[in-house]
């Protein structure tokens, strides 16, 4: 549940993509399954994956190779991964439960909303399009629309240029410490989606986060006036 009501009209809302927005892990989590198969490995549960699904490529050659950017064939093998989720990147991807009715809600308040990801952009926009948010979205920006990607904070800046709101003013959602991180650095309030997959950055308690959200209902409870 979240903590308190956040205080006044927000000039917009902006959400984390992979486990905040929709629940991609089971493309993701087919694409390596598929590459594991390729090198003799077997399928592991989604249940395992889902944690690491926020981390992208890099989190998934983890859980699935124990394999680091380091290691020789980190590079071919996390081709091979994107390559496979490219072909399937909106199979079996939907919104989580209660993100539909909350941008709805958002656009009959004129409240602009948004997509700040660490995902690239050749998966973000197609992904977006396959939704059908992508013209909907006042701003989508991805991992390497800016310099940097989260937990810095030039991402969220430049979101919310994009979309014309002010940063203190803004709402930021993520199931992610980078999330947390990258919001707080840009002055927005922020929110941990304990719905999404939390990674493996220790307890959500710890993170930083000005409100927590079990259910995006919560978030439309205490964002919208």
């Amino acid at each position: 549940m979240p903590d308190q009501q956040v205080r006044g009209r927000p000039q917009g809302v902006l959400f984390d993509l992979d486990g905040t927005f929709a629940d991609t892990a089971p493309d993701l989590g087919a694409a390596l399954n598929k590459l594991l198969g390729e090198d003799g490995r077997p399928a592991l549960p989604l249940a395992t994956l889902r944690p690491y699904v926020s981390q992208g490529g890099r989190g998934m050659l983890r859980i699935g190779f124990d394999m680091r950017p380091e290691h020789p064939d980190y590079r071919s093998h996390y081709d091979r991964f994107l390559t496979h989720y490219q072909r399937a990147i909106c199979a079996d991807t939907c919104l989580f439960d209660g993100i539909a009715a909350l941008v709805d809600a958002l656009e009959e308040r004129n409240i602009p909303w948004g997509i700040v990801t660490n995902k690239s952009q050749r998966f973000t926009l197609p992904l977006m399009e396959a939704l059908g948010y992508a013209r909907r979205a006042a701003c989508i920006v991805s991992g390497d629309s800016s310099p940097r990607a989260k937990p810095h904070v030039s991402p969220m800046l430049l979101a919310c240029a994009l979309a014309g709101i002010t940063p203190e003013a803004c709402i930021f959602v993520g199931d992610d410490i980078r999330d947390i991180t990258a919001g707080r650095a840009a002055r927005m309030t922020t929110v941990a989606a304990l719905y999404g997959y939390l990674g493996d950055s220790g307890p959500v308690n710890d993170w930083g986060a000005d409100h927590h959200a079990a259910h995006p209902d919560d978030i439309a409870r205490f964002v919208l006036p």
